[in-house]
């Protein structure tokens, strides 16, 4: 059940939605998909206190490179100015 069907800040329609969030600790970075409510108008994405607990349990493991049960889908690389 959703706590508001519109946010009280720019009235937009909020609806659940599965979305990604990009996290970083330390020089690691992670693509986690969760729940989310989204607002329809403006975007702002409300996470649960569950999620949000999730959330800094991966930084703290991307912090310490505790990355062993993450899924590697790549590298990525800074380009620096010319």
């Amino acid at each position: 059940m959703l706590p508001f069907r519109q946010r009280p800040v720019c009235g937009g329609e909020v609806v659940v939605k599965e979305v990604e969030k990009l996290l970083r600790g330390g020089v690691n970075t992670a693509i986690v998909r969760v729940r989310a409510e989204v607002c329809l108008r403006c975007g702002e994405r409300l996470y649960s206190k569950e999620t949000i607990g999730r959330f800094e349990q991966i930084r703290a493991k991307l912090a310490r490179q505790d990355v062993g049960d993450f899924q590697l889908l790549g590298q990525s690389f800074q380009v620096a100015a010319s």
